[in-house]
């Protein structure tokens, strides 16, 4: 249950569904601290700014990561923090995904506030919430792809970023201008990742992360967040 003692990180790229979840929230406990995060950076920042958070409402897709990248990362440095995952892609075999990689609930965007904040209140209650109809049985994750959210637990913050950076195809000298870092910095960061990810080159590493990525069929990757 909701209490004025409880904190709850909101991690979303679109101001107006922050506000929707903060005002689920509010309903259920006023006194509720809702701490929101629009991107990877500040949402590891606000991440390790509050360790005893009770519960993260996650986006699947935010400036910085996609996919199932951060929540395999956030349930592997965060195993305390439950993380349910709030998303418009909600078709089944992406819900089971969810939950295999972690997560403690799966919440379409298309859900009513009641339905959210039913949600919301069976999570922190220790239940797994899914959508009516949805079951969590069935294996949609295989065997690499566990592998590869595993490996991403041995990251750093750091190297975390760098990889997802690599992953939207910026070379060493853009990573390091945009994280204010020498460039040396970041090849130190690119030789750690391939070796905790057990790859030989930086190509191999994106296509491993891309083993995690979720496309819905009829939805485009800018409308899929």
């Amino acid at each position: 249950m909701l209490s004025e003692q409880n904190t709850i990180i909101v991690a979303d790229d679109h101001p107006l569904f922050r506000d929707a979840l903060s005002h689920a929230i509010g309903k259920l406990s006023p006194g509720t601290a809702i701490v929101e995060a629009d991107s990877l950076e500040s949402l590891q920042q606000v991440v390790d700014a509050n360790p005893d958070a009770d519960l993260l409402l996650l986006d699947l897709n935010m400036p910085g990561v996609s996919g199932f990248s951060a929540l395999a990362y956030i349930r592997k440095a965060h195993e305390s923090l439950p993380t349910v995952i709030v998303s418009a892609l909600d078709d089944e075999s992406v819900i089971r995904r969810a939950i295999q990689h972690g997560a403690s609930g799966f919440i379409p965007k298309s859900s009513s506030m009641q339905v959210i904040e039913d949600a919301i209140d069976a999570v922190m209650q220790g239940e797994v919430w899914l959508p009516d109809g949805v079951s969590a049985d069935g294996d949609d994750l295989d065997d690499e792809e566990a592998r590869i959210a595993a490996s991403l637990s041995s990251l750093t913050p750091q190297q975390f970023r760098v990889l997802m950076m690599l992953g939207e195809g910026l070379l060493n000298k853009q990573i390091a201008y945009q994280l204010d870092v020498s460039e040396a910095t970041i090849k130190a960061h690119v030789t750690a990742i391939l070796r905790k990810m057990q790859v030989t080159n930086r190509t191999q590493a994106v296509l491993a992360v891309q083993q995690l990525t979720v496309k819905a069929p009829g939805l485009s990757e800018d409308a899929a967040s």
